[in-house]
């Protein structure tokens, strides 16, 4: 359970799948350069960043005051990190230009002594690390880092590495176990994450024990945000919540106890899957086995009780946070985009140290619907929330549905999760694969041209494909010369009835954890073929789940479809699907072409008159009639303006 993982090399992994390569060429032509221009301030009628204009202020280039969020500062490292990643795609000189431009810029931001904060440079000097429950202070540092590193594997340029070092340098005198150093830990988790990776760039030891420090130092008795809050004399930094409530509820943070001790996924969503991620890492890496039963307690519980059927997680807005099991409202779901980013990076640490498909099928199933509906097929307007069912004639009156929104926004004032999605867009490598040494595991069929350094040489394969439209998948073995190893292909959860071949006979295998795990000798030519039937499946949801009583859903492959408006009219709730409906496929046009999408008999219930009762003690007046039900893959509603949509759909 704890083989050593060597992180798959974006250098030699070129995504040429005709669905998430456009993707990617979305990322680097429209989002990188659409996001400059909103941390420039120069997007029209969109909310303002300032990110940019902070750092300058604080490097002395120009006079002003810090605007933003206390975490503002992360908005520029993850535009650096896809940045990043966008230019092993793609050189770019003018673009790497800026970027090193940037990482001046936040070079001469730094203190003498290591330190990069601008709220606390701008905002409240003198004030360092004096409220780590609230105000993301290690959070800031821990995006930093993983900009760094990204930028160092990608370009080979040192320079943000030596500043993410020497701020890393900094917090590890700062905080530990010795006298006079804090025995405090982040508020929002992410440095944890953060420093594994660095460690694994550095090897420095320091790194991964000021990780594993902050990991078991959360929720020690006397807790520590207790401490810091008497000694700033009881104030808080979030006024507009009131009564200090995220200092006081400990669970929000993952703090109300030591994590040996928890079995539940709680409070902040994004907080407690990155919290999590760097957990699993660490667990694997030092083979505690402590840390990997609190990892996969709280990850069943999550995924069991309180994760919906698109991979969102948190049903709550206030908190962005998760209630209790199965609490899964739909039209007030939150779902935040970055949650389910998070999601995909706990479960991309659990698959590297469990080797199980079932974290590879979650990780897909976020992926597919949650995080790319978070981002416009223009690359241009974003969802921060997710839910599974909306009426815009509704939201503007009903104070419950105050975080919905029916359409993507331009930017956010809190602009956390669009350069988080354009960042894991264009390292989605990372989770097509994990090399470990026993065996390469291919977890998403997502067409790739990738190669691979094992013990024995160098393995190379292409596939080809076209996921998730289709299950007729084509692995061809590349590399030039003969090469032992194994193999494993992931048999996804939706698929009953998988059928491998390599060249052309009956794959021959160990099938292991949800894998097909096939070992011979790799020569130029072989060619595995799968063929993943992807029938079109109704999915029901645990009688638990009171909000999706006598209701169904639809997928096909890793998809998630949806109801939309403009397809079926208003008044959703009015329709059903009966039973013994047949679906059948159908390509989409407009900005739907290239997709696959459903019809179904259904059934209407008419609108009632303007002058009928409100209630009534007669049966139902009106005779269902029948009515073509159209569903499309769910990440890609509110593409066509405003509308009801909707997942869960009566079953007649």
């Amino acid at each position: 359970m704890y083989s050593e993982v060597i992180e798959a090399d974006l250098k030699h992994i070129n995504v040429i799948d005709p669905f998430l390569g456009e993707y990617q060429r979305l990322i680097r032509d429209v989002v990188i350069p659409y996001q400059w221009q909103a941390l420039n301030d120069e997007i029209p009628d969109a909310e303002p960043s300032h990110a940019l204009a902070n750092y300058r202020i604080a490097a002395g280039r120009e006079k002003g005051e810090f605007y933003g969020m206390v975490f503002q500062d992360s908005d520029v490292t993850k535009w650096l990190e896809a940045v990043a990643w966008s230019l092993l795609q793609k050189p770019d000189a003018v673009l790497e230009k800026t970027a090193d431009e940037v990482i001046e810029l936040l070079a001469q931001a730094q203190f003498e002594d290591g330190y990069l904060n601008t709220w606390y440079t701008l905002r409240e000097p003198g004030q360092r690390w004096t409220n780590l429950a609230e105000c993301h202070e290690l959070y800031c540092a821990g995006h930093l880092i993983e900009a760094a590193v990204a930028f160092f594997n990608a370009t080979g340029k040192g320079k943000l590495l030596d500043i993410a070092c020497r701020f890393t340098d900094h917090i590890d005198t700062v905080f530990g176990p010795d006298n006079g150093q804090l025995r405090g830990y982040p508020g929002h988790p992410e440095i944890e994450l953060a420093l594994m990776r660095l460690f694994e760039v550095t090897q420095e030891p320091r790194y991964q024990s000021l990780a594993r420090f902050f990991l078991e130092e959360r929720g020690r008795q006397p807790h520590y945000y207790d401490a810091e809050f008497e000694k700033r004399g009881g104030t808080w930094h979030w006024d507009n919540w009131g009564d200090a409530w995220m200092i006081k509820d400990k669970a929000y943070t993952h703090a109300h106890k030591p994590l040996a001790e928890q079995d539940q996924a709680v409070g902040h969503a994004v907080r407690s899957v990155y919290l999590m991620t760097g957990l699993a890492h660490i667990a694997r890496m030092t083979h505690d086995e402590e840390k990997r039963q609190a990892c996969l307690r709280i990850w069943n519980n999550m995924v069991q009780r309180r994760m919906y059927i698109t991979g969102g997680i948190g049903s709550q807005g206030i908190g962005e946070a998760f209630t209790s099991d199965y609490d899964l409202p739909n039209d007030t779901a939150y779902g935040e985009s970055c949650a389910s980013i998070g999601l995909m990076m706990f479960a991309r640490r659990m698959l590297e140290m469990e080797g199980d498909a079932h974290y590879a099928d979650v990780m897909e199933r976020a992926f597919y619907n949650t995080v790319l509906g978070g981002m416009a097929l223009d690359g241009k307007h974003f969802f921060y929330v997710n839910p599974l069912e909306t009426q815009p004639k509704s939201i503007p009156f009903n104070h419950i549905y105050d975080h919905i929104k029916p359409v993507r926004q331009r930017w956010f004032g809190c602009a956390c999760c669009p350069p988080n999605i354009a960042r894991t867009l264009v390292a989605i490598g990372h989770y097509i694969f994990t090399p470990r040494p026993d065996a390469l595991f291919i977890n998403f069929y997502a067409g790739t041209d990738a190669q691979f350094q094992i013990s024995a040489g160098e393995l190379a394969l292409k596939i080809e494909g076209n996921y998730p439209w289709s299950g007729q998948i084509s692995v061809t073995i590349t590399n030039a010369k003969p090469v032992a190893h194994t193999l494993a292909l992931r048999l996804p959860e939706w698929c009953p009835t998988p059928n491998i071949q390599v060249n052309g006979d009956k794959a021959q295998g160990e099938q292991l954890k949800g894998y097909l795990h096939v070992t011979r000798q790799w020569q130029q030519g072989d060619i595995i073929t799968l063929d993943l039937p992807m029938p079109v499946k109704r999915v029901y949801a645990s009688a638990r789940v009171r909000h999706n009583a006598g209701k169904v859903a639809v997928q096909r492959g890793p998809l998630v479809y949806c109801l939309e408006e403009a397809d079926n009219g208003s008044e959703l709730h009015n329709l059903s699907l009966p039973k013994e409906s047949d679906f059948h496929e159908q390509p989409g046009n407009g900005v739907l072409t290239g997709k696959i999408i459903l019809t179904a008999q259904g059934l209407r219930l008419p609108t009632a008159p303007e002058d009928q009762p409100l209630y009534s003690f007669d049966t139902r007046q009106t005779r269902a009639e029948s009515q073509t039900l159209t569903f499309i893959p769910w990440f890609s509603w509110a593409n066509r303006g405003e509308g009801e949509m909707r997942i869960w759909v009566d079953e007649a």
